[in-house]
């Protein structure tokens, strides 16, 4: 669900032209709307009733500030991985205590500005970490609450890039190495272990793979139990679907009245991370037609948006759909492409489009998650401009770079 909608040939965002906006702030442009943000969000929260959960939103996929004061304003956390998120969160008006940081490799400044800021929990990705750990927390003469991160060995059936619940993955304690883990956690001064963590992927679109991670999870907890160490919080990570092409992912409401029996076993409060389930299909990126190419093998339409702009389909080779901003009729078969100079810098191939001509505005849908996030300034690129739309009115929440801006930094002379 989002509130993109034509009105009379015409795409808008909620109640705001997208025609007008690339015309007041040029093109390529970031546009979200808020309106579907919060729908998400409650949608969600609903699905939990009437079990206790939180709602930490995973950051990684969009962390522009306004988006994130919209999270703030709803009473959700903030799921965390490195410490520009946390900078970023508590900038954005998060306290400490709605702050949870992870990821794979932190540093020993990061760990030391977690607990020096005293975020609600740090959740240690392998046994090297807790001890680090343990050493910020003694220094700075306080406890510190800790998960466990541990990886279930499940095959989540997403893109090989974004599992991060198998054997082979980076992330996390191996399941046969976690119970000596939180007894080694438990030992050590300064460390509260309160929790266990785990996330098995990303853009997952079925309930098995929860389910059998879950179960497993579940009899860890018990074990863990019987070893004295009594967990209070088991945070499930995030990992929930949209839609892009043809998926089908499965309904809240049915992954909550699944998935939370075997919560309530365990005796835990619970955290969910999501983030592209919240704010991917409440964005689309707008460019505009730089040229048409036509030729005897392949048809190419070439915009003003790149990989730099929205790597997933270069990277992922995702599908995201493709409207005109104003309907025209007619179709054309081409790829869509941009004008970095890399062969793999496409948005679309093969993709049925209303005669596009030069000047004319495509909206590139469900980019509102990992795609301003991931984009970069290659090839000399100024990175977009970022609005959100609320009603009638649409704000710039993040400016567009400029020249000076891709140079700032650096000394005129070496």
């Amino acid at each position: 669900m989002n509130y993109f909608r034509y009105r009379k040939g015409e795409l808008f965002c909620e109640e705001v032209s997208l025609r007008a906006l690339c015309g007041r702030h040029g093109t390529p442009l970031y546009v979200y709307s808020k309106r579907t943000i919060v729908q998400h969000y409650r949608h969600l929260r609903r699905s939990w009733r009437p079990y206790p959960v939180v709602v930490a939103y995973a950051m990684k996929a969009n962390s522009n500030l306004a988006l994130l004061r919209i999270f703030r304003d709803l009473g959700a956390w903030v799921d965390t991985v490195s410490l520009g998120e946390m900078v970023r969160a508590l900038r954005a008006g998060f306290p400490p205590q709605r702050i949870i940081f992870g990821g794979v490799g932190k540093s020993e400044e990061e760990l030391a500005y977690a607990v020096r800021k005293r975020v609600f929990m740090v959740v240690a990705d392998s046994i090297e970490e807790l001890h680090l750990l343990a050493a910020a927390a003694r220094r700075a003469g306080r406890r510190v609450r800790v998960a466990i991160r541990v990886n279930p060995g499940v095959d989540p059936m997403t893109h090989e890039y974004i599992a991060t619940g198998m054997k082979e993955s980076k992330f996390g304690v191996q399941g046969d190495e976690a119970p000596a883990c939180f007894e080694l956690a438990a030992s050590l001064a300064g460390l509260d272990v309160v929790g266990i963590h785990q996330h098995i992927g990303s853009q997952i679109v079925e309930i098995k793979p929860f389910l059998e991670s879950l179960r497993w999870l579940a009899r860890l907890v018990s074990r863990i139990g019987r070893q004295g160490i009594r967990l209070r919080w088991i945070d499930i990570g995030g990992g929930i679907g949209i839609t892009y092409k043809d998926e089908h992912p499965f309904a809240l409401e049915d992954f909550t009245r699944q998935v939370l029996p075997v919560i309530r076993e365990t005796g835990c409060r619970l955290i969910v991370e999501p983030g592209r389930v919240l704010v991917g299909n409440a964005g689309a990126l707008l460019t505009r037609v730089l040229y048409v190419k036509t030729g005897r093998s392949r048809n190419f339409v070439i915009v003003d948006a790149a990989m730099n702009d929205l790597i997933r389909p270069a990277f992922y080779n995702a599908y995201h759909e493709i409207l005109p901003v104003r309907r025209r009729g007619g179709s054309l078969v081409a790829d869509v492409v941009g004008p970095v100079c890399e062969s793999g810098d496409f948005l679309a191939r093969d993709r049925v489009l209303e005669s596009p001509g030069r000047g004319d505005l495509l909206a590139v849908m469900s980019a509102g998650a990992y795609g301003f996030a991931m984009s970069s300034n290659y090839n000399a690129r100024p990175r977009a401009a970022e609005i959100l739309v609320s009603g009638k009115r649409g704000t710039v929440v993040r400016r567009r770079e400029t020249l000076r801006d891709l140079v700032r930094g650096e000394p005129v002379r070496p």
